[in-house]
């Protein structure tokens, strides 16, 4: 007995201790084999609405008429007066109504009594939407298929600053439109910019990829590095065994920096203007960017007069409001008067005759110079003369020794009895 009692002790312990823990629920006990749903199945798969296979409504039609509108821009008007009968003839196959107000600017969509499909409303709002935003009606109309659809994504209202967010458009659209090809090309949508909205047509999960490049851009990101990450994202997903892997370690990562940019050109010129005008030191200070170092105070700077103290101080406070109308004129006028003086003595100034010290000393150094080159002068003849008066001797007697007579004699003998009479004058 001795032996046994330690075991049914034992057993009992372990028999409280199981009942005392909670017991798992069996999750598939009352879980069933489902035979028509496999792994074969495309759950996403959307099949198309058919009248002629059985698809129809319970009671033949809808209950109610729904309708959607939507107004366009005064710019769009003759394009759709143009393509408007191809629009009906394209919604009269799905049985909707619609309805083009030139006078109000606005396309209406609506069911009749004959329309079966519950979900063709909304696809003839997006068609309407999307002719509203300059897209083609050729492209328009396969917003009507099922496994196309639309976003108009807003982007007018995401960059404050009018001249930074034409940047930024031009930027999403590309040189000659290459960004944005590229980005079709990827994502599988066609992508079309206009004013303040982008609108895409094409799958789901394009759309979003197209929605998510279009905000970064916005943002500041370039649309570049989301197209480099998408076709890294294209060729991962050509490879089986990575379909159920994490592709983050492959994928980019793009760290924003803020690079400090150079100062303009001018900037750098007019500084160095400066630096040589004052040859101080804080224009070169100015011109490498550096701040100087301020000193630091525990007290804060002390707190400037507001409006209402300044005019305490003048005394304008007390005044009505006729007085101090009367005193900003008076103090006007005032002002008015001092500039005028100033002007009319600028005016004066020009026609003051320059002042005659100045005058008298520049008439006698042009009297002196004057003297000093007639002086010059006379010594350079006399010097002329006697060269000339020699060589006529010296013809003479060859012409009394040959008895013959030279043009050239009588030439430079006449210039040499000019010079001899003048200074014979002199």
């Amino acid at each position: 007995m001795s032996s046994d009692d330690p075991t049914a002790a034992a057993a009992a312990a372990a028999v409280s201790q199981q009942e005392q823990q909670p017991k798992k629920k069996n999750h598939n006990k009352y879980r069933r084999d489902k035979p028509w749903d496999n792994e074969d199945i495309d759950h996403w798969k959307i099949d198309e609405w058919n009248p002629e296979s059985g698809d129809g409504l319970p009671g033949g039609q809808l209950l109610e008429e729904s309708s959607f509108a939507t107004l366009f821009p005064k710019y769009r008007e003759k394009y759709l007066r143009e393509v408007w009968p191809v629009v009906t003839r394209a919604l009269d196959k799905h049985k909707v109504g619609c309805e083009l107000n030139l006078i109000e600017g606005s396309m209406t969509v609506m069911t009749t009594r004959k329309t079966s499909d519950p979900y063709i409303i909304l696809k003839a709002r997006d068609l309407i939407k999307l002719l509203a935003r300059s897209i083609p009606v050729a492209q328009a109309l396969k917003i009507l298929n099922d496994d196309v659809n639309c976003d108009i994504i807003k982007i007018g209202g995401l960059v404050r600053n009018k001249d930074r967010f034409v940047k930024r458009r031009q930027r999403l659209i590309g040189p000659d439109g290459a960004t944005l090809k590229a980005l079709e090309l990827l994502t599988g949508c066609y992508v079309l910019v206009q004013g303040n909205t982008v609108s895409v047509m094409g799958t789901h999960k394009g759309i979003k990829e197209a929605r998510r490049v279009v905000l970064d851009c916005m943002k500041n990101i370039h649309p570049v590095y989301n197209i480099k990450r998408l076709m890294i994202m294209k060729e991962l997903a050509k490879d089986p065994k990575l379909a159920n892997e994490d592709w983050s370690r492959f994928l980019p990562t793009f760290k924003k920096k803020n690079v400090q940019r150079r100062k303009p050109h001018q900037v750098q010129v007019e500084a160095e203007k400066v630096e040589k005008a004052s040859g101080t030191d804080t224009a070169t200070d100015a011109a490498a960017g550096k701040k100087k170092k301020k000193v630091y105070t525990p007290f804060p700077p002390a707190q400037q007069p507001s409006k209402v103290d300044m005019q305490l101080d003048s005394g304008e406070y007390f005044l009505n409001e006729r007085a101090r109308k009367a005193k900003k004129l008076a103090e006007k006028k005032e002002m008015a008067a001092v500039k005028s003086k100033e002007r009319r003595e600028a005016r004066d100034r020009e026609f003051e005759a320059p002042p005659p010290s100045r005058s008298k000393a520049d008439g006698k150094s042009k009297k002196d110079s004057a003297k000093n080159d007639g002086v010059d002068r006379k010594e350079s003849v006399a010097l002329l003369d006697v060269e000339g008066l020699k060589t006529k001797f010296a013809k003479v007697d060859k012409r009394k020794e040959t008895g013959g007579a030279d043009a050239s004699d009588f030439v430079s003998g006449g210039v040499s009895s000019s010079r001899t009479k003048k200074q014979r004058r002199a």
